[in-house]
């Protein structure tokens, strides 16, 4: 129709109202309340969208897929809390999840990856050394030299990042958007990178 191409009276080409002349509300204008995806029991709603696409709004989630980059491992780990945010310190003190919040996750499962890939304990410095070593399950000398020739390559693991294994947290960075796919994926800070966000908790 020639009347959608018309100007309104403030200046914009928006389609004008039968009335008035003024522009009318198109479904594809409006917003959403934020999903506010906070740490708890898995709550997931859908949401129909432009051309009945559906997002996937998440208001509560505990756990996510997150990847130790330098490894190339990625596993299904518990989120404990939300650090640091680079937004909002709001954020923090409410664990709300969002893309490029700084949290900390269950250390346990890429412990027990670690372990078993390497044949070398990680972060158990703190625990109480009751366990023998004649306790460990045995293991045939083509595994035995296997695992050595995986640690001699690797070489040992960055300290910062073994002293949160010891205290079974450690530092993840959400790179997916929980409110608009109803996950809460990310990777696990290392490095220049760790330092960094490190020295922002601390401040």
């Amino acid at each position: 129709m020639q009347s959608e191409h018309t100007t309104a009276k403030r200046g914009t080409c928006c389609p004008p109202s039968e009335n008035d002349g003024l522009t009318v509300n198109r479904a594809f204008e409006k917003g959403r309340q934020p999903a506010n995806t906070r740490i708890g029991n898995k709550r997931i709603h859908l949401v129909r969208t432009r051309g009945g696409n559906t997002k996937y709004r998440a208001l509560r989630l505990d756990s996510g897929n997150f990847s130790w980059g330098s490894e190339g491992v990625a596993r299904k780990v518990r989120v404990i809390s939300v650090s640091f945010h680079p937004s909002n310190n709001e954020l923090v003190r409410t664990n709300t999840l969002t893309k490029s919040a700084v949290v900390q996750v269950d250390a346990a499962p890429f412990r027990q990856w670690y372990e078993a890939h390497y044949g070398q304990s990680l972060g158990r410095r703190r625990q109480a050394k009751t366990e023998k070593e004649g306790e460990d399950a045995k293991k045939s000398k083509s595994v035995e030299k296997k695992q050595a020739a995986r640690t001699a390559a690797v070489g040992k693991i960055d300290s910062a990042l073994e002293k949160q294994f010891e205290a079974g947290r450690l530092y993840a960075v959400i790179a997916s958007r929980p409110g608009q796919s109803g996950r809460c994926d990310g990777y696990v800070l290392e490095g220049e990178e760790l330092a960094f966000y490190q020295r922002a908790i601390r401040k």
